[in-house]
């Protein structure tokens, strides 16, 4: 059975040899994610040369995501690397402190005293260490341990409800998007944006950036701080997809807010056409492990079943024993899960109206293609756009997405039920429709009789313009 949903795998240490990432991809990797937050810029592109290099001669596109690291909302280092907090203890939060101790520890992040008060709760570590805020004077919060442990160098601090005024972009970030743009990232993802502007500032640097490589990469908004959910359709509405960061965000709203919050942004994400990443821990205990538990079993087969694009992993595979494994064990997941979906496409049709006639093409082409039950849905697009009006929707009926853009391939990987192919640029319609029907052949996607819905636009080659489906039966061109 062909997987819908698409694996996203960071790389790392334990997955940046050609052997590795190799085994990694045909396992089933489709983005790779290069995490911004480690390594330096040469690491980066060299890391990008090597997924390039590998999908070429796979034969493969494999898109690339540059997640920029964002704000270091962190405390800083002790003088013997960790202390033992305990319940009940007064522990100092000092701006101006250079090395920390039992008593207290110096900031990364030098404006947490403005944004905090007495009575505010602290969760640093991943919300392992709980501080209550009992009062600041000049640059120091004094705080009460609350739920105590291990603490050790540069750990997160959040805010319970959110509230720490840092700007999403740094100066480190603004660089690195020129780092990935050197590379042309497929996709940036911008760590704890708060609004639009967060993501519309972020686009214009790697426009700029992208521009001598006439490259523009599509713009992925980490959902992970507690005022971005209010937000989140403004958000989307500047975004092309958005990224539920399960970590911070859970840190920050509650653990058990996140399960409801997940479904909820993925299910806004496809209303608005836009695309959806679930990540974070997803399969954790891999990282020592070759098998998961059962509850990351369940937790990545949810989200499958919430209607992700893709499922991420981070340090299973970027440092983890098991990365080929971890990708082997989350696309069999993938399959199982999307082979218990019910499919009833027309309850997603109910009251929709179109403004657009390209949109209109590509749910009639849906439509159709579900009653009809076609072998196949073809979408041949320069821009991508028509694959994505169709990818969201569930349809157990596979759509390639068929294309002379390399890029629009690459960006294409990731839109769920999409599969990517090139088809050489031609406005002769005929021939196109032709190599179109060789190539699902030839693939071993269809066979010669076999019905499929295909849509482009006429005149043939022009962006932005489908307006023509056809039915047809394979081989008869």
């Amino acid at each position: 059975m062909q997987r819908a949903t698409k694996i996203v795998a960071t790389i790392g240490p334990a997955s940046s040899d050609v052997d590795t990432l190799t085994r990694m991809i045909h396992a089933g990797v489709d983005v790779v994610r290069l995490n911004f937050s480690h390594g330096k810029a040469q690491d980066h592109i060299d890391r990008a040369e090597l997924v390039r290099s590998i999908a070429a001669d796979l034969g493969r596109e494999i898109a690339i995501m540059a997640d920029l690291q964002g704000p270091k909302i962190r405390v800083g280092k002790f003088e013997n690397g960790r202390v033992q907090l305990v319940r009940g203890a007064q522990f100092v939060l000092d701006a101006a402190c250079e090395l920390g101790n039992e008593q207290q520890v110096g900031l990364d992040y030098k404006d947490l005293p403005r944004d905090v008060r007495s009575g505010d709760i602290l969760l640093l570590n991943d919300g392992l260490i709980v501080l209550v805020v009992d009062k600041v004077t000049g640059t120091q919060v004094h705080t009460t341990v609350r739920t105590g442990g291990e603490l050790s160098n540069n750990k997160g601090i959040n805010r319970m409800g959110g509230g720490l005024t840092a700007a999403a972009l740094t100066s480190k970030d603004m660089e690195d998007i020129k780092t990935a743009m050197r590379f042309q990232a497929d996709y940036i993802a911008v760590s704890f944006p708060k609004n639009a502007t967060d993501m519309m500032m972020a686009r214009q640097l790697a426009n700029i950036a992208g521009e001598e490589f006439q490259h523009k990469p599509q713009m992925i908004a980490k959902i992970e701080r507690a005022e971005a959910i209010p937000a989140l359709q403004e958000i989307l509405d500047a975004s092309d997809g958005i990224m539920v960061a399960r970590g911070d965000l859970a840190v920050e709203v509650g653990n058990a807010a996140v399960p409801a919050l997940q479904k909820r942004m993925i299910r806004m994400a496809r209303t608005s056409n836009k695309l959806a990443i679930t990540a974070t821990q997803m399969m954790e205990s891999m990282i020592q492990n070759p098998v998961p538990t059962r509850a990351e079993v369940s937790d990545v087969a949810n989200a499958v079943l919430d209607g992700t694009d893709a499922v991420m992993t981070s340090a299973e595979t970027a440092s983890g024993r098991y990365p080929v494994e971890t990708v082997e064990a989350m696309a069999a997941i993938c399959i199982e899960a999307e082979h218990s979906e019910d499919f009833r496409l027309d309850a997603d049709f109910l009251n929709v109206t179109f403004s657009r006639i390209d949109q209109s093409i590509a749910y009639g082409a849906l439509f159709t293609a579900y009653h009809l039950r076609v072998k196949a849905i073809v979408a041949l697009t320069e821009s991508g756009s028509t694959a994505l009006w169709m990818s969201r929707h569930n349809i157990d009926v596979p759509i390639y997405a068929m294309t002379p853009s390399r890029a629009t391939q690459r960006k294409a990987v990731l839109y769920r039920n999409v599969t990517t192919m090139e088809l050489p640029h031609s406005t002769d319609r005929e021939a196109v429709l032709k190599m179109a029907q060789d190539l699902l052949l030839a693939k071993g996607a269809v066979q010669r009789g076999d019905m499929i819905v295909i849509t482009w636009g006429e005149p043939m080659g022009q962006v932005g313009g489908t307006n023509a489906l056809n039915i047809m039966k394979v081989g008869e061109y």
